[in-house]
């Protein structure tokens, strides 16, 4: 796997990164979280995607076991991590409803709790996991830094944040902002066309791409027969598989998006580097996403 470098840091990433949020719905033990762990990092992908609230606030937990068991696994990764959403769960009774919280108080409680759950001294990057009507910039952004400052994690970004709601907090911090993570897909197309990426190019802000299979859309019986087809021909010539070409689809472009990539099929998982043997041109990047779209582009 290539390496994707961040403009505003040290830190470099792996092409694919590898998300954990479905790692409990696998009833995984610690041995087979390693393997998945082990399976990523024999091919380089070394970039693991993690946020609180995943798994019912299981998940963090759950890969930490791992890399408690095997310490020698964390100085081969980067872990992401977010904050601000607060779940109901029975973990927290007293929630009466879902809501974000973007205060220094709960930024600060929420990545010592990460950091205790993942057996790690640091996170090599926090985001802010929604935008949050009530945030006070000034304290989030200064709570963003102090967090850096103080060595509990390296880097700041974003998730799902638009344009305006980035550059406002960034306004408020020392220290840049260096990625942001959107919802990207064939199926979901808005960020191409609406500024989103090429505002992230301007401010030099990583594309992160959460969902890039479209929740496994892309393996429905009932897949329009357009997008179907144009699929099934790529498989054929390349002899990939189409999730490999759907990951292709989103490196293709110049934003250098990278795909966080779910799956808790350890076979699956073994094979994500064949993304790097489909070839798509041009007229097909654009078949794909006209297929996809259902109807042509203007």
């Amino acid at each position: 796997m290539k390496r994707i470098n961040t403009l505003h840091s040290d830190i470099t990433f792996s092409e694919l990164a590898y998300g954990v949020w479905r790692l409990a719905e696998s009833q995984p033990t610690t041995s087979s979280t390693e393997a998945k762990i082990q399976a990523c990092l024999d091919q380089g992908i070394t970039t693991f995607d993690h946020a609180d609230i995943y798994g019912d606030y299981q998940c963090e937990q759950l890969f930490g076991d791992a890399l408690k068991a095997n310490p020698s696994l964390r100085s081969q990764m980067e872990l992401v991590s977010k904050c601000d959403i607060a779940l109901i769960s029975e973990k927290y009774p007293q929630r009466r409803v879902k809501y974000y919280d973007t205060s220094r108080k709960y930024i600060f409680q929420q990545v010592e709790q990460s950091l205790k759950h993942l057996n790690s001294d640091y996170l090599d990057t926090l985001l802010i996991h929604r935008p949050d009507p009530l945030m006070d910039v000034e304290e989030t952004g200064a709570a963003l830094d102090d967090l850096i400052k103080q060595g509990l994690v390296r880097t700041a970004g974003v998730s799902n944040f638009s344009v305006w709601q980035w550059k406002l907090l960034q306004s408020k911090m020392t220290n840049r902002l260096i990625t942001n993570q959107i919802e990207i897909n064939l199926f979901e197309q808005s960020s191409l066309w609406d500024g989103t990426l090429e505002a992230m190019q301007l401010d030099q802000l990583l594309p992160m791409a959460w969902s890039p299979l479209a929740g496994g859309q892309l393996f429905n019986q009932s897949l329009n027969p357009e997008l179907e087809s144009v699929l099934k021909r790529i498989e054929q010539n390349q002899h990939c598989q189409r999730e490999h070409i759907a990951l292709a689809w989103l490196r293709m472009h110049p934003a250098n998006i990278l795909p966080i990539v779910g799956t808790n099929n350890l076979d699956r998982i073994k094979a994500l580097h064949q993304v790097n043997n489909v070839e798509l041109d041009r007229e097909t990047w654009f078949e794909l996403l006209t297929a996809a779209k259902g109807s042509e582009i203007p």
